[in-house]
């Protein structure tokens, strides 16, 4: 039971911090990011990469971040930025950018399976149980995300910008909130943090093409149900998350693979605003 307990913790944390970047630019743009899988891919295969060139794979998630942060401003600038109003064509738009990037990346590395080497390696003891060290680590790690992208929207001049752009842009335009840098700003930092997660998560398990497509089905239900709050995104990962492996270990792997879909859509059904609001 005492493993159970761990597998539910640390895969809470994981849903976090690869859902935590959609939640920043759904939050702020109200733009679901359908590209957001392919971020994911793209830190998989920056880890990939600077493992193959002996750099120490603590170093890839920044590099990782870094990339993501730089591609996100181009695509704000050329693509997103001029659909705003058009919200439809924008999901469309980030759909395709997500098939693209992953075809881009089926033509430079293959279809094959590549492994990026991990940070930690071993288990530490825990509860009296040897468990994987660098889940352990993810878990915090994602505490420590959770507590710096709340105080980012509360105590910076970013984030009250940005709230008031959430609350209502016409009025934040009226008071000199400069509404495009606020949005250009969002998705680069949307951007960075899927490439971090994503350069995180692959020595969990493996880097393809397709990598960040199961994620991003997951993560979209996450942030659905979770309502503009990194604490309610951190909720719903636990109580969703702990479900998926309750569900795989006592019932079925397969069900336990569809079951934060089938939640989430429970959720919505008869919470329509999901956990953060009444």
């Amino acid at each position: 039971m005492g493993a159970v307990t761990l597998d539910v913790l640390t895969t809470a944390g994981i849903l976090f911090i690869v859902s935590a970047g959609l939640m920043v630019i759904l939050g702020v743009m109200k733009l679901i990011n359908f590209a957001h899988g392919a971020f994911l891919t793209a830190g998989g295969y920056v880890a990939y990469v600077a493992g193959k060139a002996g750099l120490d794979p603590w170093l890839a998630i920044p590099i990782a971040g870094v990339v993501g942060i730089m591609v996100g401003l181009v695509i704000e600038r050329l693509v997103i930025r001029r659909l705003y109003h058009r919200p439809l064509d924008a999901i469309l738009a980030t759909w395709g950018l997500g098939v693209v990037i992953s075809q881009l990346f089926s033509l430079t590395f293959g279809r094959g399976v590549q492994f990026a080497p991990s940070p930690l390696k071993g288990t530490t003891s825990l509860i009296g149980i040897d468990y994987s060290a660098y889940r352990l680590a993810l878990t915090v790690i994602a505490v420590l995300l959770a507590l710096s992208l709340s105080a980012l929207l509360r105590y910076t001049r970013f984030g009250l910008n940005a709230r008031a752009v959430i609350a209502n842009e016409g009025l934040a335009r009226g008071l000199g909130i400069d509404s495009g840098k606020v949005r250009s700003v969002t998705f680069g930092l949307g951007a960075g943090l899927a490439c971090a997660a994503g350069a995180l998560i692959t020595p969990l398990l493996s880097v393809d093409p397709n990598m960040g497509l199961p994620w991003l089905v997951n993560s979209f239900m996450l942030v659905m149900i979770s309502g503009v709050s990194f604490p309610s995104l951190l909720f719903a990962s636990l109580i969703l998350g702990g479900a998926q492996v309750l569900v795989s270990t006592y019932v079925s792997p397969v069900i336990g693979g569809m079951i934060i879909v089938i939640l989430a859509a429970l959720i919505l059904r008869f919470r329509p605003r999901g956990l953060s609001r009444a």
